[in-house]
Order: C-alpha cells, then structure tokens, then sequence
C-alpha cells in the first residue's frame, strides 16, 4: 500500500494534473503543438540528459553489465512486437507507433524517483537507470525516428539528415567526454542547463496534454489495452527472463526489471506528434499506461523480493 500511495500521489496524480493543464491550455488558446515538440527534441530533453550523464557516477563494469541487459532486453521486445504486429496485421504507421508504445518507456521522470524509493535513495541502483535513461533517450532520436519515417516512404537521406541534426546523439559522447577529463562548467553556463533541464518534464506532460485536448477521442479500445499489457506486464516479465539467462542477482537485479515495469515513454507522443503518426493512439498509450502503472508498478515491486 506504501508503493501504491507513493506512485498515485507522486507520479500519477502529479502528471494527470499538468496533462490537464495542457488539455486547458489547448481549448482556451490552440497552442501550436508543433513549437511544443521542437522545443522537447532540440531543448528541454538533451538538457536533461547532459546533467544527469554529466552529473552521475557509472563505472564501467556497471555500464558494461547494463548495456549487455539493454540490449538484450530490446531484442527480445523488438522481436515480440514483430510478432504480434504480424498477428494482429497492422499498416502503415500503427506498425510504428505501436511498436514505440512498448519499446519505448518512460526511463526518466517516472523510473528514476521511482528507483530512488524502492532503493532508499542508493546511488548503485541509481546508476543502473541511469544508464538505461541515456539509451532510452538515445533510440526515440535515432531508431524511433527513421522507423516512423520509414513507414511513410520518406526520403531516407532527408530522414538521415533529421536524426543527425538532433543534439542528443552528440550531447551523450560530449557528457561522457567532459565528465571522464573532468571539465568543469562555469556557473553562469550551468546555471541555464539547469533551467532547461528542469522545464523537460513540464513541457513533455503540457505538450501531452496539448495532443490529448486536440483529439476527437476516437478511442482504438482493443489496441490501447494490448500496448498497456505489453509494457507494463509481458515488459517485466521478460527483463526478468533476462536477468536469469545473464546470471544476475540482488540488487542489481532488482533494478533492472523494474526498469521495465514503468508506463510507456513521452518519446512516442512526441515522435507521433513531430511526425504526424498516429498521435491520438499514442497519447492515448501513454496516458492510460500511467495510470494503470499504479497497480501493475505496485505488483513488480512485490514480487521483486523473490529475485535473489
């Protein structure tokens, strides 16, 4: 009940609160959603993974072992997601818009204070989503996108040229780089990175809100719940499928699967919305995974103390 309490007034209840802000926001002055997303992809979010790489403690024996999960553990929902895109025959750019809604999760505002409360706020743990943040921001800027242009026939050269104009792919290397020479930043520099990085969470859950208020809520009922199943239950469940095939234990193993509890990524919504993809099924993914994460969350983390 400790859990349940905590995700419902410090994640769910929070979120919902600033999506409806945005769903305000867009009925009182048809905000332009377009401006939102730019200022998500080329501001706010390469802010925030510049500060929390710069600022966090990885050892390379923790990067190495997490890399190795990831990886695994993208593989192996890739492949699912295949299956069941085969399955339930999918077109056009539902294949990618349902395939970001499970592969893609909310590795940051959601998974790390989260992290933070299960594991009393250890430093260890705290890494390991770290690290799992760095490539969950990585992918939606690179993979996310040439997938979503790709349904759509575009030009893979312009396609091409999009993902390298996106700054996180090169805020990561510079973030590592600065941090292992360890390159100090001055005062009045950090100072603005600070404020950008703390107005991503804001602005992603406003420019949710935003999509959410301009929908016709034509809600795609069966899809949505099938999205939620895959990333809030089958998602654990294989992460822990992995950590035994790796021959993890403790606490480290712990973190990783309930890294792949937590609902599905603001990335997509943004991809989506960036890219004119299925916007309303997106959004709608990502707000009912928040929500049904209070009960599905609770139930991870219950079961966790059976991993040894």
């Amino acid at each position: 009940m400790t859990y349940f309490s905590h995700i419902l007034l410090n994640n769910v209840i929070p979120l919902t609160i600033m999506i409806a802000i945005g769903v305000i926001l867009y009925r009182a002055f048809k905000l332009d959603i377009k401006t939102l997303s730019k200022l998500n992809f080329y501001l706010f979010s390469p802010a925030l993974v510049f500060k929390m790489l710069y600022e966090s403690s990885l050892s390379l024996a923790v990067l190495g072992q997490t890399l190795l999960f990831f990886v695994l553990f993208f593989a192996a929902m890739f492949l699912l997601m295949e299956i069941v895109i085969r399955l339930r025959g999918y077109q056009g750019g539902m294949i990618p818009a349902m395939r970001n809604s499970v592969i893609f999760y909310n590795s940051a505002n959601y998974a790390i204070p989260l992290n933070q409360l299960v594991f009393v706020g250890d430093a260890f743990t705290l890494s390991i989503q770290i690290i799992i943040m760095m490539m969950q921001s990585l992918l939606p800027n690179t993979y996310g996108i040439y997938a979503v242009n790709a349904s759509k026939r575009n030009d893979m050269k312009q396609t091409l040229r999009t993902i390298l104009t996106l700054p996180v792919i090169y805020i990561i290397p510079i973030a590592f780089l600065m941090k292992g020479l360890h390159v100090p930043i001055p005062g009045p520099v950090y100072a603005p990175i600070n404020y950008v990085s703390d107005a991503f969470i804001a602005t992603a859950l406003l420019t949710l809100g935003v999509q959410l208020g301009s929908m016709k809520w034509t809600f795609n009922l069966t899809d949505v719940l099938l999205s939620n199943v895959l990333r809030l239950c089958v998602g654990p469940v294989v992460g822990f499928l992995i950590v035994m095939l790796m021959g993890i234990e403790g606490v480290m193993a712990q973190a990783l699967v309930l890294s792949c509890a937590v609902p599905t990524s603001l990335s997509s919504v943004l991809i989506a919305v960036e890219y004119d993809n299925e916007p309303e099924f997106s959004s709608q993914a990502v707000f009912s995974s928040t929500i049904f994460s209070i009960v599905t969350v609770t139930l991870v983390i219950y079961l966790m103390k059976f991993i040894g």
